[in-house]
């Protein structure tokens, strides 16, 4: 089968695709869109340029980045716990995709993109109304902790599911920030998984990046070589959780 018939999706259901970051280099196209994507491999490091140690992250703690643009944020967390592996997810067309599960030595680290995907609430250096939400913690969008919560309409998603959406407004799940780690143990970010709200996030917040960035535009560049990261907490001045 050539590339080109590989590529190509002619059924009338869904089609499921089970990703492997490291052996995939092109953008997969399911009926109603792309479920997973490469962009540039980018290295996670500290504000001093030091790499990201996986093992060193602080359990259930959120540590904010940028990717794949660089106005476009991520959290990266250590849910302290292997995440299910080849978990089913469904977004709001009816596509389905694969989330293959966490990284790091014990399966337990997860990033995703802290975009809400019910009306695109996002951490701002002003506050955050996303978050982590520990499992030892308690909000009102979930009968427990261990969850992302978008404390704007109160929508939750399970980390250790692919950020599936498990309860509140929002249509689907969080997309997924594919990470890698490599032999010395440090930390990756390869590419994006599921539906991503990129395109309506650039569009409404337009004056927002050009109050961060100076110029707008500057939102929309690809992250390469290296990206920051930053407690949340550093980056946001108030953290805001219902």
């Amino acid at each position: 089968m050539n590339r080109r018939n590989f590529l190509k999706v002619v059924s009338a259901t869904a089609v499921v695709i089970a990703v492997n970051p490291s052996s995939i280099s092109q953008t997969l196209y399911a009926s109603n869109g792309d479920l997973y994507k490469t962009y540039e491999k980018v290295k996670l490091v500290d504000k001093a340029g030091n790499p990201i140690v996986a093992s060193k992250l602080k359990k259930e703690t959120n540590y904010f980045f940028t990717y794949p643009y660089s106005g476009t944020p991520a959290l990266l967390v250590d849910i302290g716990e292997p995440t299910k592996k080849n978990v089913k997810l469904v977004t709001e067309d009816g596509e389905e995709y694969i989330f293959k599960g966490g990284c790091g030595k014990n399966g337990s680290i997860v990033a995703v993109s802290a975009i809400c995907p019910h009306q695109l609430t996002h951490p701002k250096p002003s506050d955050s109304f996303f978050n982590y939400v520990p499992k030892s913690g308690k909000t009102m969008a979930y009968k427990s902790g261990g969850v992302f919560v978008c404390s704007s309409h109160l929508s939750a998603y399970d980390p250790k599911e692919g950020a599936k959406k498990v309860s509140g407004p929002a249509p689907q799940g969080l997309a997924t920030i594919i990470m890698e780690v490599d032999e010395n143990d440090h930390l990756w970010a390869v590419g994006v998984l599921g539906p991503n709200k990129f395109h309506d996030y650039f569009k409404s917040f337009k004056p927002e990046f050009k109050a961060i960035y100076g110029n707008w535009r500057k939102a929309k560049k690809i992250v390469k070589v290296k990206t920051p990261v930053m407690l949340l907490s550093e980056y946001s001045k108030e953290i805001i959780q219902y």
